[in-house]
């Protein structure tokens, strides 16, 4: 799966994990073709020594070389050169995710309005099971930040709402999570029965992402790839991947991990969306078809009102006349009425309502030719 880069590759490597650092990789690849980047950069946490808990016992930090700079301002040149390889990368209907924390979240988010991003949210991942503050003297950091941005102020990009409520029990979905960290069966180990990365995220953190802000065959980068949870839920969600890292034991252990992931299937990908999401079926497209006729009466669904069918896809009442929703509206005495819930035609001797019709018509505008 691993790949060498190659310079002035005209075609996206999906699928793959490439080999390199992420600012050349990233340069090397074609402009404008990316849907979406998770970006889960070094925090840069300036460790000053080990951490031990009470009992004395070592904790396994992120000490590793690639977390280390020698200066703000070195932290800082690295950022703004992997922001701007990336925004080069997006799509115009593109977006970026960026996690961190306290340490380098701020100078990141600054990065990106000064490249031109536009900040859509920000998202606390609060950790249900953090890891204490063994030190005691400060509050023990239980949170990350994400932060959300489109590629530019007015731009397009993807916001499956529906779908992010449905997975909120209905509930609109807020800006913060709590979700576990990555414990249990999910924590990948090396070789020496010993954590494979030290950050690794949670596949949830990942899953709520790709399915809030993503669609089955979007292009999504993460230049920071690590053991692969963003290939591996990517995969799974019918999403295709792009993962770029220079580690070479990462990249041995998110291979493996990728290539034991199962697709789900099509029908379990779909999402809910929003009724405006879906196609527009002009009333008169009833009567067209034949679906509905001319002088066919129609009666409003408190059974108080009737008005007839013209060709031309209207309604005629008493002393109204208009399209579904204004002769509603004119009964009701109401500034708006929707038509499609309000009136209801007879199939065989009970009312039904006339978006069942409308309906039929979306099923069949669905399907496979």
């Amino acid at each position: 799966m691993t790949k060498p880069r190659k310079k002035g590759a005209a075609a996206l490597p999906l699928n793959t994990i490439l080999d390199g650092d992420c600012i050349e990789v990233m340069n090397s690849l074609p402009e404008n073709s990316v849907d979406l980047i998770f970006a889960d950069p070094p925090y840069n946490l300036q460790l000053k020594g080990d951490l031990h808990r009470p009992d004395n016992s070592k904790v396994d930090a992120v000490d590793d070389e690639w977390d280390q700079f020698s200066s703000f301002a070195a932290y800082d040149k690295f950022t703004r050169e992997w922001l701007a390889a990336a925004r080069r990368l997006l799509k115009p209907t593109g977006a970026i995710w960026v996690i961190g924390s306290y340490h380098n979240v701020f100078r990141m988010g600054a990065e990106l309005q000064n490249q031109g991003f536009w900040i859509l949210n920000d998202v606390v991942w609060r950790k249900s099971n953090p890891m204490p503050n063994f030190r005691g003297k400060r509050f023990t950091n239980a949170h990350e930040t994400m932060i959300w941005a489109s590629k530019s102020e007015g731009s397009k990009y993807t916001f499956n709402y529906e779908a992010l409520k449905s997975l909120n029990e209905g509930v609109q979905m807020r800006s913060d999570w709590v979700l576990p960290i990555c414990t249990g069966h999910e924590r990948l180990k090396n070789e020496n029965g010993e954590k494979a990365h030290p950050t690794q995220k949670p596949e949830s953190l990942l899953h709520r992402v790709l399915v809030g802000s993503t669609n089955p065959g979007d292009v999504v980068l993460d230049p920071f790839f690590g053991t692969g949870t963003t290939g591996a839920v990517a995969k799974m969600l019918g999403r295709e991947f792009i993962g770029i890292e220079r580690e070479e034991e990462y990249r041995k252990v998110a291979e493996k991990r990728i290539k034991s992931v199962k697709k789900y299937d099509k029908e379990a990908l779909e999402v809910s969306t929003s009724k405006r999401a879906q196609p527009r079926v002009p009333f008169g497209q009833l009567v067209e078809r034949g679906m509905l006729r001319p002088g066919e009466e129609l009666t409003s669904m408190n059974g108080r009102y009737k008005a007839k069918v013209r060709a031309d896809g209207t309604l005629v009442g008493k002393d109204v006349k208009g399209s579904i929703h204004q002769v509603g509206a004119a009964y009701e005495g109401a500034p708006s009425c929707n038509g499609w819930t309000y009136w209801t035609y007879k199939k065989e001797g009970k009312k039904v309502p006339i978006d069942l019709l409308r309906q039929e018509i979306r099923a069949e505008m669905a399907r496979p030719n």
